[in-house]
């Protein structure tokens, strides 16, 4: 049998190509032996809820989501430096470069190819090598730690971008004792990974001091139901953050599953109940050098339901942004959406005391509302919007449907509802392809973000849920 660790409960695992987190670790009668159970990421992967023959032992957020698995089929995942010298051995067919740049001078990658890694990067070289990395690349890799103590500053000290996206890395701690060993460190990506919270996030602040640029694209980063999470995950953000200037967090279901009363936060506003989605972007202005913001895929939806307004209430809400989404915000569209955002709310707010005093809870759900009023003025009763009844289900997309992998057939182009499952979408592919639905993988291009390609990772999310817009492509693949 596998060695399994001691603190296994909670760590991440692969098996067969798919990441899983471990959620129990015991017999499971009548069989003889030990058993992992998972929950995978992916929870078309599994097969129940966590229990067997009527016994729980333990839960997952999907109801097809967890199974038990043997621990000699899991990996429990390699250190970070194991991990680098797995990546940068020099001995794979692919080649991404014509010349690779060891300590000021070239080597040609037939060369290296010829000779073999050992043989190039041996001794002093390697050492040099690794040393003089700016950026590494460890995406998909199977790293779960650091390693020994210290021996990361020793080995990578240079480093400035750090690619960690969807590992076996299983809470903040772990990244955090890589990351404090990097003090060069601007960039980090931590996509499709599941993060645990640390019990004291202003403990962490120190291994994140360079720190730039944070991206964190699908890593189911929901507003849990317990409130001691909720203020561990916005004190790491707002205290950890606040020389953040671009922040990505596309593909992650950012709402909370239920209001939340936010009493135990001192600072916070005491009496609110806050906006169970527009929350996250309230404490996101709180990042005061914010300026690039990706969230796309996100559940971040206005009254009327129009991923445009949605758009707009975001610059509204962000003073400091410059970009959202890929694309630059212009001071004519910074005026509009502030005083479309006015207007929106307007009757709201005189509701709640406007001219005199706001409510306590309307300053905690449009913190900067009374800052728009100083700078355009109080709206007029004649220009305050009311909001229009939107129907989701009427909302036509035309998507465009191309097969990168398949030369000789043409794009298809459809009109699908924008509440349409992605599962519904699978199953139109599936009669028109004549390709199981189960081997279909999607993604999506947007002509607003021109080369980036992002992913369709669940069934059971609508067209919506991706921020999927009229003119899109969806890219169909299959194995």
């Amino acid at each position: 049998m596998a060695e399994v660790p001691v603190d296994a409960v909670g760590k991440r695992v692969s098996c067969g190509g798919e990441r899983a987190t471990v959620r129990y670790f015991g017999p499971v009668p009548p069989t003889a032996g030990l058993w992992l159970g998972v929950e995978w990421d992916s929870p078309d992967r599994g097969k129940h809820d966590g229990s067997h023959e009527g016994v729980q032992y333990f839960t997952c957020r999907h109801p097809t989501g967890g199974s038990f698995v043997r621990p000699a089929k899991v990996s429990f995942g390699v250190d970070y430096l194991t991990a680098v010298r797995q990546a940068y051995k020099i001995d794979s067919e692919e080649v991404l470069s014509e010349e690779i740049s060891i300590s000021r001078k070239k080597l040609k990658w037939g060369n290296i190819k010829e000779r073999g890694y050992d043989a190039v990067w041996s001794g002093e070289e390697r050492h040099t090598a690794l040393f003089s990395l700016p950026s590494v690349l460890l995406s998909r890799s199977d790293v779960s730690g650091s390693g020994a103590d210290g021996q990361i500053r020793t080995t990578t000290p240079n480093v400035e971008w750090l690619d960690l996206s969807g590992t076996l890395l299983s809470c903040w701690e772990d990244v955090a004792t890589i990351s404090q060993q990097l003090d060069r460190l601007e960039g980090l990506q931590l996509s499709y990974n599941r993060l645990r919270l640390p019990p004291d996030p202003s403990a962490l602040r120190h291994a994140f001091s360079a720190l730039r640029v944070l991206v964190l694209n699908g890593c189911q980063l929901t507003w849990p139901q317990v409130r001691s999470t909720v203020a561990l995950i916005f004190t790491f953000l707002s205290g950890l953050l606040q020389s953040l200037k671009s922040l990505s967090l596309s593909s992650n279901p950012l709402v909370q599953d239920s209001v939340l009363s936010l009493s135990a936060l001192p600072r916070y506003c005491t009496k609110c109940q806050p906006c169970v989605d527009w929350f996250v972007v309230n404490e996101l202005a709180k990042l005061p050098s914010l300026v690039r913001l990706s969230c796309r895929g996100n559940k971040l939806v206005s009254g009327d339901g129009n991923p445009k307004t949605a758009n707009q209430m975001l610059i509204a809400k962000l003073e400091q942004l410059v970009v959202l989404n890929g694309c630059e915000i212009h001071a004519d569209d910074r005026r509009g959406a502030e005083l479309d955002y006015i207007k929106m709310f307007g009757e709201e707010w005189l509701k709640a005391g406007g001219r005199s005093q706001p409510s306590p809870q309307f300053v905690c759900e449009h913190p900067r509302y009374q800052a728009l009023i100083s700078k355009y003025g109080a709206p007029e009763e004649g220009e305050l919007k009311k909001p229009e009844p939107f129907a989701l289900k009427n909302q036509l997309l035309k998507i465009t449907f191309v097969f990168p992998d398949d030369a000789n057939r043409k794009p298809l182009e459809k009109k699908l509802p924008a509440s349409m499952v992605v599962q519904k979408v699978k199953g139109l592919l599936y009669r028109l392809l004549k390709v199981p639905a189960a081997d279909l993988r999607l993604t999506y291009t947007s002509p607003k973000m021109v080369g980036t390609e992002f992913e369709i990772d669940s069934d059971l999310k609508t067209l919506q849920f991706y921020s999927i817009e009229d003119g899109d492509q969806v890219l169909v693949r299959w194995s």
